[in-house]
């Protein structure tokens, strides 16, 4: 057991463990330690501070991120968190590359947002589609997420839409993706988004899951929660 491992497991909490198992069924129970977030995050910003001025650590973090697959779901979570912290492009995605084929559930792929991404909008755009072609699951929910998350405002083009819907798949979270997907491009952009719904361009069951989700969200007006209750399919 390595120094990274030994410290993840001083962090447990048992009774967060409990609870969070049943959130992430694709993870088997011995392989989840119970790090909360918050204290994995702040784990993470320790061991990044500390590998910039010893050598050790530094080498330690390394060693750590070359270890795939890791045994913990913890570790992958941290593992995400380290990738967080890389400033250079091209070596971030390098080491998402590698790492995004490891992840096996939704808690650890939607917990990789790379602020970095911002700065590089065409690039990121390139590895969007190539991530959305992937047959990995959490890759291709990956490559949605990230559309969702950065390009449906001033980067929004109504094309990105087409390619969320032109996803072809029956895995449930990648089906969840979509749905979350559109109904936040509701939320952002209603009226390109709208079309899709009203012309059946999704599959029935991501259709109505999008429906719910953006009838749930508080982002749409009453007003656009009526109509759209009015577009569900049987």
């Amino acid at each position: 057991m390595n120094r990274i491992q030994q410290q993840l497991l001083e962090l447990k909490d048992n009774s967060y463990k409990e609870f969070h198992a049943k959130l992430i069924p694709t993870v088997e129970k011995t392989k989840i330690i119970g790090v909360r977030t918050p204290v994995l995050r702040k784990y993470a910003k320790e061991l990044l501070k500390q590998a910039k001025t010893d050598e050790k650590v530094k080498e330690e973090v390394e060693q750590f991120m070359e270890q795939l697959p890791h045994i913990y779901y913890e570790e992958n979570n941290l593992h995400g968190l380290l990738i967080e912290g890389i400033k250079e492009y091209e070596e971030c995605v390098q080491k998402l590359d590698r790492f995004l084929p490891y992840v096996d559930n939704w808690a650890t792929c939607d917990l990789l947002s790379m602020k970095l991404f911002k700065k590089y909008p065409q690039p990121v755009l390139e590895k969007v589609k190539q991530w959305m072609a992937s047959k990995h699951t959490y890759t291709v929910r990956f490559g949605i997420g990230t559309l969702m998350r950065y390009y449906l405002e001033e980067q929004f083009k109504p094309e990105y839409l087409q390619w969320v819907a032109a996803v072809d798949s029956e895995e449930y979270y990648v089906k969840m993706m979509v749905a979350w997907y559109f109904a936040t491009a509701l939320a952002k952009q209603y009226e390109a988004t709208l079309p899709y719904l009203e012309k059946g361009l999704l599959p029935t069951w991501n259709h109505n899951k999008a429906i719910q989700k953006a009838v749930e969200s508080y982002r749409i007006t009453p007003e656009q929660k009526q109509y759209l209750r009015t577009l569900k399919r049987k």
